[in-house]
């Protein structure tokens, strides 16, 4: 069941679930908002790390100054290929690519505007601002496109990290995550669990786990403190419909920035 009242279960238990009620967004109210980041959800790039896992992503960073209330996206790096790439850096969790330095595409402008993507991030800012005493620090966000697409049966679509992990960063990193779509596809169950779990699968004998649930409806979504629980997402399969299937997810990393002198 959707937690549809405040967000205490984040400060008590490490995480909450949310439907799109929670986030003040009436049913119908943002449909032509909504399909303009799916549009750009179905021409994401595959991911350049993991080409035969059927996911495609694009990835930028943001900032946000709480005394001016201004959200500033960062630019990214010229690229040959994808035109400005940013730096994606998950951290010592992620068993597939320990301390590795990666890129990937970056938000097209085009999207960086679009009404419902900066009101989903502004929510979760506030989200995290009601939380942490961090008035006077910029708050820093990572903000990831990612689908999973499968073309017909026999073909799996697989997240990373493929076990259950957190994404690293300081205890004060936050991870909001918000379903964009979810067509002919089974399988994407969520999974929360310990922190001391991060590295299992969820049928270990030896996973702690706290919840486990499937995004359904357009912007259903959840929210962790990465510090207090490991997560997962389960391989996405083809469903019983004919044609294509896929599982198109916003996933929003907040922290506060942390001076680098």
């Amino acid at each position: 069941m959707v937690e549809t009242g405040n967000m205490d279960g984040l400060r008590e238990r490490g995480f909450v679930r949310y439907g799109a009620e929670r986030l003040g967004i009436p049913a119908g109210s943002a449909e032509d908002d909504l399909a303009r980041i799916r549009k750009v959800f179905a021409a994401l790039p595959p991911d350049p790390y993991a080409p035969r896992t059927h996911r495609f992503r694009r990835y930028s960073h943001a900032v946000y100054l709480p005394w001016k209330d201004e959200l500033s996206w960062i630019p990214g790096t010229p690229d040959p290929v994808h035109g400005t790439v940013t730096d994606f850096f998950q951290g010592e969790e992620d068993p597939a690519h320990p301390r590795t330095r990666r890129v990937l595409p970056d938000i097209p402008e085009e999207l960086r505007g679009n009404a419902l993507l900066l009101r989903l991030l502004r929510w979760d800012i506030e989200q995290v601002l009601s939380l942490r005493n961090l008035g006077s620090r910029p708050l820093w966000a990572g903000v990831h496109l990612i689908r999973l697409g499968v073309d017909g049966p026999g073909q799996n679509a697989v997240s990373t990290p493929d076990c259950l992990h957190q994404d690293g960063g300081s205890a004060g990193t936050f991870t909001f995550a918000h379903l964009i779509s979810r067509t002919n596809v089974t399988g994407g169950q969520n999974v929360i669990a310990t922190p001391g779990s991060a590295g299992l699968q969820p049928d270990d004998p030896w996973a702690d786990i706290h919840a486990e649930f499937t995004l359904t409806d357009p912007l259903d979504g959840y929210a962790v403190h990465d510090h207090r629980v490991s997560h997962y997402v389960g391989p996405v399969r083809a469903g019983s419909g004919p044609g294509p299937g896929e599982r198109s997810i916003l996933i929003v990393g907040l922290a506060p920035y942390v001076p680098q002198l």
